[in-house]
């Protein structure tokens, strides 16, 4: 009997901590409940856990199913067969959730791979199709060394499903980056079908779209049909700036270029980066103006004056 205890014991403390440990989605903040959805599909996870909450369960009523036959065993022979049934059933029930237990490991070691991030804090987040210069521009205003080839999704796409996901929790400057040249492989039109269809994310954040690689095709240069896309574009890039409460409509269209070649020089970068920041320190001058100890400052101020 003690043999039966100590083992279902240990079974039950070792899935109990499985379960405990692991993240209730509906206790973390949306941001990594939406990660972990794109990731790994939620649903999947929360049936995987589910399983191990089932079997702890079912651990436990062998276990004291055959606690209750081994009271009433009638020879040491009999005990010994009991007690081999019920340690063969425990781990046959065990072994049933192999699966389901690799797969949460598998998840174990992939969420302890992600960069922490804090989703209260201000973020920069660049969207566009691939090879539009996403990640030379990265380089180009931080000390990271993303791989750049002359070819789409040398990043892989699971990292642009990251950035849709994030749209939604994080506080943000959006840049959408808009490839005039068409060297990326996407025409505007099709850059510009990417932009409408997620636009409805970028509501109430800061938006900057970035034309690059200028050195190749002029905005000037575009023809009337391109031309007017863009400024659709920028139309509802003011929208939303207006929605975030931002009066401040500079700096909305920017272009520039990321790579030095032949005697052309990275051009706008700086300039992208600078209007970025203005956007973030806005953002925060606004987030703290109406947090609620600042309106009670100014209500305290207020009365005060109204006193004196």
């Amino acid at each position: 009997m003690r043999k039966v205890t100590y083992t279902q014991q240990n079974f039950y403390e070792k899935l109990s901590t499985i379960i405990d440990e692991f993240p209730r989605l509906d206790d973390i903040h949306p941001f990594y409940s939406d990660l972990l959805h794109v990731l790994y599909n939620k649903d999947h996870y929360k049936l995987a856990l589910g399983q191990i909450n089932t079997t702890r369960n079912i651990i436990a009523k062998i276990s004291k199913d055959y606690l209750r036959l081994l009271k009433c065993g009638d020879s040491l022979y009999r005990c010994k067969c009991l007690k081999v049934a019920a340690l063969g059933h425990m781990c046959t029930v065990i072994k049933r959730i192999t699966p389901s237990l690799t797969y949460l490991e598998q998840i174990r070691q992939h969420m302890a791979r992600l960069p922490s991030i804090d989703p209260s804090t201000r973020t920069i987040l660049i969207c566009g199709y691939p090879n539009v210069g996403k990640s030379s521009f990265m380089n180009k205003v931080t000390m990271a060394d993303v791989d750049i080839q002359p070819y789409a999704f040398t990043t892989r796409n699971i990292i642009e499903m990251c950035n849709i996901t994030a749209f939604a929790h994080l506080r943000v400057v959006v840049l959408f980056f808009l490839d005039i040249s068409g060297s990326c492989g996407y025409s505007i039109a099709q850059q510009a079908a990417l932009f409408h269809s997620i636009k409805y994310l970028f509501m109430n954040k800061p938006l900057v779209i970035v034309c690059n690689k200028t050195d190749l095709q002029p905005l000037e240069g575009l023809s009337e049909e391109d031309m007017k896309l863009v400024m659709e574009m920028k139309a509802e890039a003011m929208k939303t700036i207006a929605q975030a409460g931002d009066a401040n409509e500079e700096g909305i269209l920017l272009t520039m270029i990321t790579l030095t070649y032949d005697g052309v020089i990275d051009d706008g970068v700086m300039a992208v980066k600078n209007a970025t920041c203005e956007r973030l320190l806005e953002q925060r001058v606004d987030i703290t103006m109406k947090s609620k100890k600042m309106i009670d400052c100014l209500n305290r101020s207020s009365s005060y004056a109204k006193a004196s």
